[in-house]
């Protein structure tokens, strides 16, 4: 009997140690991972907004997100929004977006939009389609078709709709509807929540 009562309290000891350990290195890494990760979210508005001087977080309004994922028929989430500044006042907005709809699974982009509804540029942070491919969403061939249009939708021309038309990646027709689906939803939460009208 001594003997358990011995064992647990040395599991207990351990457990106690470990705890402690533990708790003191997640308060020695939380402010560097913090900082990290706000600079690469800069670093990620920057990409499709460089022309900026700086971003401000802002509130996701989950209703207009609701509203426009609905709007544009897509399987996406809007995930975090930034008001862009320039020469102190708001020239537009980043967006970031998560398209669940992708061939190897999420499609995560950044998308810039400038005041007046024109997309000023993309950015992926996490896609994982097919080497070779999908993949190819990452090449400037592709995704530089979004950039400087001013459209309310865009749809993948070999399905047709309305909008101004995206041509797929050969091969990779799903991964190109994934991430036009992401950019329209970014376009409609822009329209919903942003005061945004697309073309006038």
């Amino acid at each position: 009997m001594n003997k358990i009562i011995k064992n647990t309290l040395i599991l207990a000891a351990i457990t106690v140690v470990s705890g402690l350990v533990l708790g003191a290195a997640y308060e020695v890494t939380k402010d560097p991972i913090a900082q990290t990760q706000a600079k690469q979210k800069q670093e990620a508005c920057q990409a499709v907004y460089p022309e900026a001087d700086s971003f401000e977080a802002m509130d996701v309004d989950q209703k207009a997100a609701k509203e426009a994922i609905k709007m544009m028929g897509t399987n996406a989430t809007v995930d975090e929004v930034y008001s862009a500044t320039m020469d102190g006042s708001e020239a537009g907005y980043v967006i970031t977006v998560t398209d669940k709809d992708g061939y190897g699974g999420d499609i995560q982009i950044t998308v810039g939009i400038m005041a007046d509804g024109t997309v000023n540029g993309i950015s992926f942070l996490s896609i994982s389609e097919t080497a070779g491919l999908g993949m190819r969403a990452k090449e400037p061939s592709f995704y530089n078709q979004f950039a400087g249009q001013q459209a309310e939708k865009f749809y993948v021309s070999k399905d047709g709709g309305d909008g101004q038309p995206i041509d797929a990646l050969s091969g990779a027709t799903i991964t190109s509807r994934a991430v036009t689906g992401a950019v329209n939803t970014a376009l409609g939460y822009y329209q919903t929540a942003l005061g945004g009208s697309g073309n006038e």
